[in-house]
């Protein structure tokens, strides 16, 4: 026995409210786009126009401008003020152009002078459609991008990280530049990530480069780009990453290490809104929001004569600080949570499926110089060697799981450390004790930043 397919679905028709005031014309119009795959109904009143525009039951409407009681301005205003995106076409005799332009101006996709073709009306339509679909499409885009990696997708409880979110929240949309402090891997990449993905440019790119990571002339062409021929080895040419964050973002991490001739050009962008690529004779427009991040203290850069203080003010217009996590130790179950979720999905055949309380206390206990990168980093290690559903303080790294130094919360207990690590928690300890403050802290112990920057990083290796 044949089974039968089942038959197509006929195609959703848009539905199209078309008024004027004289119901022959309104008739005709509408039956000429039905002729062209439309569903269109003809209205008469300007009355029952505006009540049916106040529910969702049309995706388009066409109204003449000139119409007793309610005329076609205020029609196009009701129908904005309960569906945005609805488009509405507006009709006007030769001598009411005037009018059809501040319909435009008020929100109207196009107007037609009468007497106009279907087929020129039913175009109109289609792409006013299609303008509306598109719309709709880029809101749901970035509307999942926040849930994804927006500010909504960050999670916190401590005061110090809600005034963060708030402040970034309010100045997401702006095009003002905004800076980013803090000690490295407290997240400053991934706020950058949620100003931008909250942001009415979420659709458009978000651009990173590392200042430090590059040598002056390379990190040149990759923000500036080049021409063919421009240096030894350019053997092709290279928009550079101003061009390809264009309309959208771009993050100077690390901008603390911007040598001066750079520091230069990139005032120049700010100043003129253009780029000239290497070699190239003549300058192009960007449009690109700057976000910059730094675990430095520019100013303290800017009165050593290692920061250009004009760049400065261009940049520090607002500053966003984020706090150390060991400043924000009611954060970290949450951030556990979340990690842990995060590892077991790059993970999938772990057991791990939760902290114990003696695991949990040394993360809370834990000075994290490292920040949240280092206790994603411990996380991650545990759910890729964890044997049971239940990691134990066992099972995390023994720069976690060991108790710190004498004089500080906890102690030794008899154990016997490399000096390395020994320098790196007094150095964390010395350095909660100045609030993060590096230099003080430098001071204190009697040694230089780099010097203790290597103290703290000596468990990294």
């Amino acid at each position: 026995m044949a089974v039968m397919a089942p038959p197509d679905r006929a195609p959703v028709r848009p539905r199209v409210l078309v008024v004027d005031d004289h119901l022959d014309l309104a008739e005709t119009l509408a039956d000429g786009l039905a002729d062209r795959g439309f569903e269109a109904v003809a209205c008469a009143s300007s009355g029952e126009a505006a009540r049916l525009l106040e529910g969702d039951g049309f995706d388009a409407a066409v109204t003449d401008l000139r119409m007793p009681r309610i005329d076609g301005l205020a029609l196009l205003a009701r129908s904005r003020k309960a569906f945005p995106e609805r488009p509405v076409i507006v009709m006007t005799a030769y001598g009411a152009i005037e009018t059809a332009v501040e319909a435009i101006r008020q929100g109207a996709y196009h107007y037609l002078t009468k007497p106009f073709a279907a087929d020129e009306l039913a175009l109109f339509l289609e792409r006013a459609l299609d303008d509306a679909r598109v719309r709709r499409e880029a809101r749901s885009l970035r509307a999942t991008l926040s849930e994804r990696v927006g500010l909504g997708s960050l999670v916190a409880t401590s005061p110090a990280m809600r005034e963060v979110f708030d402040v970034a929240a309010r100045v997401a949309d702006a095009v003002t530049p905004v800076l980013l402090v803090g000690e490295t891997g407290t997240g400053k990449t991934a706020l950058a990530r949620a100003i931008h993905a909250t942001s009415s440019r979420a659709g458009a790119p978000f651009v990173a480069v590392n200042c430090a990571a590059l040598p002056e002339t390379l990190l040149e062409s990759e923000l500036f780009g080049h021409v063919k021929g421009a240096f030894t080895g350019a053997t092709s040419a290279r928009a550079g990453l101003f061009v390809e964050a264009d309309r959208g973002t771009l993050l100077l991490d690390e901008v603390g290490e911007m040598s001066p001739a750079l520091q230069s050009k990139l005032l120049h962008v700010f100043e003129s809104g253009t780029v000239r690529a290497l070699g190239a004779g003549k300058e192009r427009e960007v449009d690109v929001r700057v976000l910059a991040a730094t675990h430095r203290d520019l100013r303290e850069r800017a009165r050593a004569g290692a920061f250009r203080e004009d760049l400065l003010y261009r940049l520090d217009v607002v500053t966003i600080e984020i706090p150390a996590l060991r400043h924000r130790r009611e954060d970290i179950p949450l951030l556990v949570e979340r990690l842990l979720a995060d590892a077991r999905a790059k993970h999938p055949h772990s057991p791990v499926e939760r902290f114990a309380p003696d695991a949990m206390a040394h993360l809370l206990d834990h000075a994290w110089p490292g920040n949240v990168r280092e206790l994603a980093h411990a996380i991650e290690r545990v759910v890729l060697l964890g044997r049971d559903a239940e990691a134990h303080a066992t099972d995390l790294p023994p720069t976690v799981s060991s108790a710190p130094p004498p004089g500080m919360p906890g102690a030794l207990e008899g154990a016997v450390l490399p000096i390395r690590e020994v320098q790196r928690r007094y150095a964390a300890w010395a350095l909660e004790r100045f609030a993060g403050h590096r230099a003080r802290t430098a001071e204190a112990l009697g040694v230089d930043v780099k010097t203790l920057s290597k103290w703290l990083a000596a468990g990294d290796d």
